[in-house]
């Protein structure tokens, strides 16, 4: 996989100003604000800042926490974990594998399928609706 590299002024010209603040840096958005966190489409989640995909909406699940959950990434290697040890608790942040964009995190509560529970921020997600073949 090819690393995405960009300076600051690169993202702030490429995002919104709510997206380059939770995307780049480790913002987030309020509860239940966000544009996916009851949405129901059928596709793909990608990464707002690279567009690498990141999550198939048939690992969507409604989770009660307000921001789109997931139980399982697209791929293992779509994300990386780090130790997020900030607001004087331990979680585990999720960012893009391909850029370090944050995402969200990652909690032990999720169903029964996987046990896990992504839990991230629409402003740092689009969204491609499943190819439909007639």
């Amino acid at each position: 996989m090819i690393k995405i590299v960009k300076t600051d002024e690169e993202w702030r010209n490429q995002l919104s100003p709510q997206a380059y603040d939770v995307a780049r840096h480790h913002g987030t958005e309020r509860a239940f604000s966000g544009e996916y966190a009851s949405f129901k489409g059928d596709g793909i989640y990608t990464c707002i800042c690279c567009n690498e995909p990141l999550f198939d909406s048939r690992n969507k699940y409604d989770s009660g926490s307000g921001w789109p959950s997931y139980d399982a990434p697209i791929t293992s290697e779509a994300l990386i974990e780090n130790r997020d040890s900030s607001h004087g608790m331990v979680r585990v942040e999720v960012v893009c594998a391909t850029c370090d964009a944050h995402l969200g995190h990652v909690f032990p509560d999720g169903p029964q399928t996987t046990g896990l529970r992504y839990c991230i921020n629409s402003v740092c997600l689009n969204f491609t609706p499943r190819n439909k073949e007639s």
